[in-house]
């Protein structure tokens, strides 16, 4: 690399930080000059009011007249709605998902910047190596819900709050980026020192092992207490069906449309499994559930989610929405929407910008396989 491409790195690098640090300053000056209108109904309403809920096993979290409460009823909810006060209700609104969207882009071109300086990425192996902290994120999530259930059983948290606020979304995201960094440096220092070959080995292995643990700990709950439950079934249903749809659009897209796979080649196969999953979870946990041994239905969680259900309730009739359900609409466009985000990572891609290219379908794997790992493990821990 020449001192010319070093320096303009450099300078990409500190453009970066400048407006990462100049968003924060900014945000929190206009949060204190004008905490009513940004901060109370802009990054409270819309971001930590609703994990601040959601943390405390509430309906919603209300602000009002400079106090915060929390409310345990859908009625009191609405009451305070009514009243003019400001309602944060746990989950997701179009506004945050965009805030979060537009948040991981920005954060893709830091972590672009430090595989650089790490000097790993520009093969695919980065790819497959963490596609076990991908798993480890939504099981991760499903620990929370555990956390939940069990306030709602014996009226405490076994994970208190502040500390539950880690593995609720949006903090999460960082908890498991935190987690993964540590890991991926950690690996690529073992490879510069000689213990190992290749920092693919120990970062596969540290995502596993994450991973076991939290399932181990998920399975022990079932074993012990009476609020979370075991139904296996849903665990082998989604993955096989989920393994099927994406070997078979995979081999189809091999043999009719080999240019869509010539430049991810076998990451294509992981991208599709991992919106299959999402796609299947939801069908399975929202129209087949009861057939399938659980107490009851689960719904939507995500904005999308419930636009496409509530589209398909309303083109669909009511016989057919007895027989198939509403949810299979978002397993169909879970099924095209890959194909087509995969049409755009061409060899050229990968070869102006390799590690880009792996960074952003890392990202496109998350953003299936974490969402659908936690609502597939919900089911089968009937959480």
């Amino acid at each position: 690399m020449g001192v010319a491409e070093r320096f303009d790195r450099r300078e990409q690098e500190r453009a970066w930080l400048a407006v990462a640090l100049g968003a924060v300053v900014t945000l929190a000056v206009a949060s204190l000059a004008f905490t009513r209108q940004v901060y109370d109904r802009f990054v409270w309403h819309f971001f930590w009011g609703p994990v601040f809920a959601d943390a405390n096993n509430a309906r919603c979290a209300v602000k009002s007249g400079g106090t915060t409460e929390l409310l345990g009823s859908t009625a009191a909810c609405s009451t305070a709605d009514a009243s003019g006060a400001i309602v944060a209700e746990p989950g997701y609104t179009f506004v945050s998902e965009i805030g979060y969207a537009v948040t991981l882009i920005f954060m893709l071109v830091g972590v672009l910047f430090l595989l650089r300086r790490l000097g790993v990425g520009r093969d695919r192996s980065l790819f497959f190596a963490l596609v076990p902290f991908m798993f480890f994120g939504g099981a991760l999530r499903v620990v929370e819900d555990a956390n939940d259930a069990a306030f709602a059983a014996v009226g405490s948290l076994p994970i208190p709050y502040p500390f539950n606020t880690l593995i609720i979304s949006p903090l999460i995201y960082f908890t498991v980026f935190a987690l993964a960094l540590a890991a991926l440096v950690a690996a690529v220092t073992l490879e510069r020192r000689g213990y190992v070959e290749g920092y693919q080995t120990p970062l596969l292995a540290a995502g596993t092992a994450l991973l076991a643990v939290t399932l181990a700990y998920l399975f022990g709950l079932s074993f012990t207490t009476d609020y979370v439950s075991l139904y296996p079934q849903i665990l082998v249903v989604v993955l096989a069906l989920s393994s099927v749809i994406a070997a078979v659009v995979y081999a189809g897209l091999g043999r009719y449309s080999p240019e869509v796979l010539a430049g991810v080649r076998t990451m294509g196969l992981v991208v599709l499994f991992a919106h299959a999953v999402d796609g299947v979870a939801n069908v399975v946990a929202s129209d087949w559930a009861v057939e399938l041994g659980l107490p009851g239905y689960y719904s939507a969680k995500h904005p999308l989610n419930r636009l496409i259900v509530g589209f398909a309730e309303t083109v669909l009739p009511e016989s057919a929405l007895a027989v198939v359900g509403d949810s299979w609409p978002f397993l169909l466009v879970k099924i095209i929407a890959p194909v087509v985000v995969l049409y755009l990572f061409d060899e050229r891609v990968f070869e102006e910008s390799p590690r880009y290219a792996v960074l952003l379908l890392i990202a496109i794997v998350a953003v299936g396989l974490g969402p659908g790992t936690r609502d597939m493990l919900r089911a089968t821990f009937g959480i």
